[in-house]
Order: structure tokens, then C-alpha cells, then sequence
């Protein structure tokens, strides 16, 4: 059942960040998450690479770790605006960094869950176009956070489903969710059609 498969991906997707937030950060930590999507991208069911790459599909591209792109956030509560769409949702709060102020979100449909995307000055060329994402609850996808402090790492920033294939419908990043500068953490354009490799 394709139910029953999406719940696996999603409590697999849950368990890598587990265990993140039980190890030291750092770039062993984050080695091993990356190993693991990448078996979990190869082979899963429900996996977002396009069926005609998968056979080529090696690991997903990252820039170079660097541990200074990882941040301790206040966020900022909000008055909700709810925002309509394939995938509603309200702004919560705020995340003063980088220079850039992003809004986090609720998502109002399915599991609920805090989601923050964002855009940043390589997008189109080294990126996405659509953007990144940083944190995505509800999908497991959760780097920790103590009281109103959040874990911001754009090292483990990822790129929405859609990247790996048109047939997918991801929410992405507006306006208000962009970093005026290049964020060189975080996964690379995937090269569909052939086999993707790690910076590292």
C-alpha cells in the first residue's frame, strides 16, 4: 500500500534526525544523516528521484561542512496570517538570521508541524530555484530546540521533492524567506540523468 509506504519514509525520515539530536554536532553527525538519506533516496518506495534516474542515483550532492552556518534561533511569535494553496499554512513566528529575517510556519493541512524554507542568493545556479528547506516537522525532518529556541543548521538544508522530479507539488519558499547572499551549506542541485556526487 502506498499509505503504508509513506508512513515507513516518513518514520525513517523521522528516526535519521533522531538521532542527530542525540549526537554531537558536527560534521561525523552529519556524514551519517547524509549516508542515510542517501540509502533512503536510492531505494525506498516513495522515494522523490525521478524513476528514470534512480538507477544512476549515487548520493545526493552537498556543499562542504561548515560548522559556522549552524545557529541557535529565537523565533519570534506572531500573529497567524493563514496562506492558502496546495499546502496551507500560517506564519508563527520569526528568525532573526544571516542578515535575513524568515518567517517560520504552521502547516495547517495533514500532520501539522513547523516548517521553514527559504531562498538564498545560489538558487537557480548551485540550488533550486524554488529554495530549500531548512526544518519540516511534520515530515520528522527536526533539528532540535529548547524553549523558544530552534536549531537552524543549513548544513542539513534540503531541497523539496519537487527538485528531483516535476510530478511533485512542494509548498516553497515567498518573498519574505530570503537570505540576500550565497548560503553555501546545505544540498546542491541534483543532476538528473546522471549519477549525483558529494562535494565532499
Amino acid at each position: 500500500m502506498d499509505e503504508l509506504e509513506l508512513l515507513d519514509w516518513r518514520r525513517r525520515i523521522a528516526d535519521l534526525y533522531a538521532e542527530v539530536r542525540a549526537a554531537p554536532a558536527g560534521a561525523a553527525t552529519w556524514s551519517a544523516w547524509r549516508s542515510g538519506r542517501d540509502a533512503l533516496l536510492r531505494s525506498h518506495p516513495q522515494t522523490p528521484v525521478a524513476p528514470d534516474d534512480r538507477a544512476a542515483f549515487v548520493a545526493a550532492a552537498f556543499f562542504d561542512y561548515d560548522p559556522a552556518l549552524r545557529f541557535e534561533v529565537e523565533i519570534t511569535p506572531v500573529e497567524p496570517v493563514h496562506l492558502g494553496g496546495e499546502v496551507p499554512m500560517a506564519s508563527v513566528g520569526r528568525l532573526e538570521v544571516l542578515g535575513a529575517t524568515l518567517t517560520a510556519f504552521w502547516l495547517d493541512g495533514y500532520a501539522g508541524g513547523l516548517f521553514v524554507p527559504f531562498r538564498d542568493a545560489t538558487n537557480g545556479t548551485a540550488t533550486y530555484g524554488g529554495g530549500r528547506y531548512l526544518l519540516d516537522t511534520a515530515k520528522g525532518a527536526d533539528l532540535g530546540s529548547s524553549g523558544l529556541r530552534l536549531v537552524l543548521d543549513f548544513n542539513y538544508a534540503y531541497h523539496p521533492s519537487c527538485a528531483f522530479d516535476d510530478r511533485w507539488v512542494c509548498p516553497l519558499a515567498g518573498r519574505d524567506n530570503v537570505i540576500p547572499r550565497p548560503v553555501t551549506a546545505g544540498e546542491l542541485l541534483p543532476r538528473r540523468g546522471a549519477t549525483s556526487a558529494s562535494t565532499t
